[in-house]
């Protein structure tokens, strides 16, 4: 499905609503205020599609001062983000750049992510996890404030030990997953030899408390997957600090597309992909050979400013003009 519009019509609104639509919340921002027409108190996304042969509707309703409310197929959710243990969507935005070429943190975020939606199972370890330092930051500074003991921090030590090395495993496994598929879409687009990389090792409770004056003078645990990182690298150069721009954005593409390929295989399911503004930083041959893999990689909408920018013929063409959007005719 391809919609197309000049810049500023509200193409990335469209695709923005199929995602809050189908995960519970925006890519974009974590503020559902700014998810509603400004002037507006309210809003509402409804979706219907069909998943293998089964049929389902989705309705979110997002109102200022109260929290998002989510249906399916008639049965009200405990939260919109259960929709992400139900569909799987993939997007791309100019501004993922930034799993690239951004801090270690959004790297972080993106692979955890990304475990949530190949093993739902371990989808909770980032979380509590992090529950668990923030317990043990607590601690540390009313042990440095001389409210508590030592002996205190040793439960908070053990369980971030514990679950940092569980979440450790989960990422590693996580890159193994995506780590053929990456290099191989990585290599369509003329990134040879690329791979992703753990930089991190599993927190044992006694290099914790190996580190404990360290860590009570900072107030802060300064060992654990919450510092970790994972190297994005084409022919053994760290796209992050020496990958142009172009380099960056294909391996996004790349990463995009591994994940795809795996949830589909994992699920049985290919996910939905939302691809905004792709097109338009690609060279004609790279848009050719994109453009090939995502018809064969289940349902995507792709916006554009010209039909013509998309080397093939879609299923769909809509135009999207201000506050409408219609099929072409």
């Amino acid at each position: 499905m391809l919609a197309v519009g000049p810049n500023g019509v509200g193409k990335t609104n469209l695709l923005e609503s199929l995602h809050v639509g189908t995960q519970g919340f925006s890519p974009r921002t974590r503020n559902d205020a700014e998810l509603i027409r400004f002037g507006e108190t309210s809003g509402r996304i409804g979706a219907g599609g069909r998943r293998d042969s089964v049929p389902f509707e989705i309705e979110i309703v997002l109102a200022l001062g109260a929290g998002k409310r989510a249906r399916l197929n008639g049965a009200t959710l405990r939260s919109a983000e259960q929709l992400r243990g139900e569909t799987a969507t993939l997007v791309f935005t100019p501004d993922r750049l930034a799993i690239v070429k951004g801090a270690p943190a959004v790297r972080r975020a993106y692979f955890d992510r990304a475990l949530g939606r190949l093993s739902p199972a371990r989808a909770h370890l980032p979380a509590e996890y992090g529950a668990v330092v923030a317990q043990r930051n607590a601690a540390l500074r009313r042990v440095a404030a001389g409210i508590s003991s030592r002996e205190a921090l040793e439960p908070w030590t053990d369980q971030a030990a514990e679950l940092g090395t569980e979440l450790v495993a989960a990422r590693r496994e996580v890159l193994l997953l995506l780590g053929p598929s990456f290099a191989e879409r990585a290599g369509e687009l003329g990134l040879d030899d690329a791979e992703l990389r753990y930089e991190g090792v599993p927190p044992s409770a006694a290099a914790l408390t190996g580190r404990l004056d360290r860590d009570l003078e900072r107030g802060t645990t300064g060992l654990g997957p919450h510092l970790d990182d994972v190297v994005i690298a084409c022919a053994t150069r760290e796209l992050r600090s020496f990958g142009s721009q172009g380099e960056q954005r294909l391996a996004v593409l790349a990463l995009l597309l591994a994940e795809a390929e795996v949830i589909a295989q994992r699920r049985g399911v290919p996910p939905l992909l939302l691809l905004d503004d792709v097109l338009s930083e690609l060279d004609p041959a790279r848009r050719r050979i994109l453009a090939a893999r995502v018809g064969r990689a289940g349902q995507a909408l792709v916006t554009a400013t010209d039909a013509a920018m998309l080397p093939a013929e879609p299923a769909q063409l809509l135009e999207v003009s201000p506050g409408a959007v219609r099929q072409a005719a």
